[in-house]
């Protein structure tokens, strides 16, 4: 899929001032631009910063957007950077370079290129200030800022040594395990599904897989180990009702209503989209306007939620209960149209933030509990933020992450059962990271990198979802390959899935990679836009949904299939429709934990020189294993000792010896009793004891 507008040609959609970017003042500006003031500067571990001037620049270069930039008088400026580091300094260490400008509606971008002239990282966003995050390694490099949109501007410049800040220890969790499940070959766009959508029905535990023309139900056996899944095509087409399926689309998007199981695909068309719905999971379809009057005309997305009470006129015009928007890009900002009769028609489109709040291509719009709206951006002042609407989408607020730095794949977010949001990002650095808001984003906690135990050093696609209020998981692919990997010569990382999960709200995450032996990638991944050559074969995001038991499923592109997943394989940049779901280990609803189930199977008393001996045999019947667990031995109601703790695997037993005791002439009662203070939560706390009648 290729869309012509501009958002396409960029990483992130630029102002439309480019016809004009030579005029400043309404005057052709002929003064040529000034070089880097000083032209040089060093860094070292004992003189950690340095700043320089440029400017002003007065011609675009634009060059970027049809391939390599290229240079010539006044069209970049570089900046000649030595960096001077000790072994080890960059195990605690980063090397941040900074270019701003006064003008927001301007725009810069940046590259660090090395002593051989080689790129080895660049901010080619709309970013103000444009950052980029490197390993602050000893040598020579150029600082090149190519004036995309200069309006007049000038520049500075900072290269500085900054600590890397320690982050949280991973989660002490056990990681939950995934199976990878990958669409028919019998359907023919099985192999063209990049940047899918997926939603899941908690009405009936169906998934929806949503790729270029195409729509896929999944629905799930969980009676055996690894589930089995059933595939069926359920495209929209005119033949069951969607007179635009399946013909035309600039860009794909799909949203599946958990708690109505209304599903929803929309398909680009300029300021509008060609929409349906159904609501008998694909076999029939229902026309929708599409979107709002003068919605934008790129990156679409659609989501719904609860009304806002809040809202302004926000109450439904029809049966269906909730609300539905339908967010877009547009050439200066971004804007958002409601529905209030479950997405048939929509209200006219309001502005999110413009280009002077934030640049970059938005990600995908979700809506809290309470009908709180959240539109997530890469790019608003050089931070990661989310557009929010506390009043159905009538007016919005951008609310950054300071602790954050743009980057070139959307950021995602996941709310959970309180209104708690997770927001999932790709750092100025390439790593995965995360924060926490629990006060609708105006402030944020708990930033930290999650796939650092992992040693991932590159990220693309986020994708959060959150359950319960204090679990969510983030999906990313990632490599443990570091530098540029957008460079299609030289970058050899392998890229897989995965995906971190907190079940502490946020405090520390456990990662898994859920594609071990089954690369995902091999080589570079181009974000640019199509600009890209062909390793934008999964072009610009993939989705991730939770089921109504709480597993993560997670909706992606395969683009290494067949022998380019072997050893050694090349790549074939393959775009197959797969999903991973959540096989094992606790999901994001605490109601569905695997939980342990701890009961006594045997007992048994033994006479030997006079005392009375009992042995039991404790079992865990349930699914998870438990720690801890202590027996304790009862005659006649009295307490008369307690085993050492010991830790119980699912499905394992152990057995318990007491010593023996006294027991008086006539019939007694011994009983055994496991985990007697109830400190292990089990499945079933009914079947934790067993007794006996001894007569002496």
């Amino acid at each position: 899929m290729v869309s012509p507008v501009f958002a396409r040609l960029r990483p992130r959609p630029r102002l439309a001032a480019l016809a004009v970017a030579c005029v400043v003042g309404g005057l052709v500006a002929a003064a040529p631009a000034l070089a880097a003031t000083p032209d040089s500067g060093t860094v070292s571990d004992t003189s950690t910063s340095t700043q320089w001037t440029a400017g002003p620049f007065a011609l675009a270069n634009v060059t970027g957007t049809t391939g390599d930039v290229t240079c010539g008088p006044q069209l970049c400026d570089d900046f000649a950077l030595h960096v001077s580091t000790p072994s080890g300094y960059g195990d605690s260490h980063q090397l941040t370079v900074k270019v701003g400008w006064a003008n927001a509606a301007a725009d810069f971008d940046i590259y660090l290129l090395d002593s051989k002239g080689a790129v080895v990282a660049s901010s080619a966003s709309s970013a103000d200030p444009e950052v980029m995050v490197v390993p602050p390694t000893s040598g020579d490099y150029t600082v090149r800022v190519v004036p995309y949109a200069p309006l007049g501007e000038s520049v500075t410049g900072t290269a500085t040594l900054t600590d890397i800040a320690p982050n949280p220890a991973p989660s002490t969790a056990t990681p939950p395990t995934y199976s990878q499940y990958g669409a028919p070959e019998s359907f023919a766009q099985a192999h063209n599904a990049g940047e899918p959508s997926i939603g899941s029905s908690h009405k009936t535990g169906s998934t929806f897989y949503q790729a270029l023309y195409d729509t896929y139900k999944a629905t799930w056996d969980d009676s055996t180990i690894p589930s089995k899944v059933t595939w069926t095509d359920v495209s929209a087409t005119p033949t069951n009702g969607c007179l635009t399926g399946g013909s035309t689309s600039l860009d794909p998007i799909g949203f599946t209503d958990p708690t109505t199981g209304r599903v929803f695909e929309s398909q680009l068309a300029g300021k509008t989209s060609l929409m349906c719905w159904s609501d008998d999971e694909g076999k029939t379809w229902s026309p929708s306007q599409g979107g709002g009057i003068n919605s934008g005309v790129d990156h679409q997305t659609v989501g719904g939620g609860p009304y806002s009470p809040n809202g302004i006129g926000a109450l439904p015009t029809s049966t269906y209960p909730n609300a539905v928007y339908y967010c877009s890009q547009d050439i200066a900002d971004a804007s958002c149209a409601s529905s209030h009769d479950g997405g048939t028609t929509f209200g006219p489109a309001v502005p999110m933030y413009s280009l002077l709040d934030c640049g970059g291509l938005h990600g995908h719009v979700k809506v809290a509990p309470d009908g709180t709206v959240y539109v997530p951006n890469k790019s608003c002042g050089g931070n990661q933020a989310v557009a929010v609407s506390e009043d159905g989408g009538t007016t919005w607020s951008v609310r950054k992450d300071p602790a954050s730095t743009a980057g070139d794949s959307d950021p995602s977010v996941g709310i959970g059962s309180k209104g708690t949001v997770y927001m999932g990002y790709q750092a100025a650095d390439g790593t995965p990271r995360i924060a926490v808001s629990r006060d609708k984003g105006k402030t944020w906690t708990d930033d930290q990198n999650v796939g650092a135990s992992l040693g991932i050093h590159n990220t693309v696609f986020p994708a959060v979802v959150a359950g319960d209020d204090d679990r969510a998981s983030f999906a990313f692919i990632g490599t443990t390959t570091g530098g540029n990997y957008q460079d299609a010569t030289n970058f050899k990382g392998v890229w897989h899935l995965y995906v971190a999960t907190t079940y502490d709200g946020g405090k520390s995450w456990v990662t898994v990679d859920t594609t071990p032996n089954d690369p995902v990638q091999r080589g570079s991944i181009c974000t640019g836009g199509t600009t890209c050559g062909n390793d934008r074969n999964l072009l610009d995001f993939m989705d991730a949904t939770v089921d109504r038991t709480g597993r993560v499923e997670v909706g992606y592109a395969d683009g290494c299939t067949g022998t380019c997943a072997q050893p050694g394989g090349t790549q074939n940049f393959d775009a197959y429709a797969t999903i991973a779901r959540q096989q094992s280990g606790n999901t994001l609803y605490a109601a569905y934990d695997a939980l342990p189930n701890l009961t006594p199977t045997t007992l048994s008393v033994a006479k030997t020189s006079g005392l009375y001996a009992a042995t039991t045999t404790v079992a865990n019947t349930g699914k998870a294993a438990a720690s801890g667990v202590t027996t304790r031995l009862l005659v006649d109601g009295v307490n008369v000792a307690t085993s050492s703790p010991v830790d119980l695997a699912a499905g394992r037993s152990t057995t318990v010896a007491f010593p023996g005791v006294r027991l008086g002439k006539g019939t007694h009662t011994v009983q055994v009793v496991v985990d007697p203070a109830n400190s292990v939560k089990e499945s079933d706390e009914t079947d934790n004891s067993r007794q006996m009648q001894v007569l002496r």
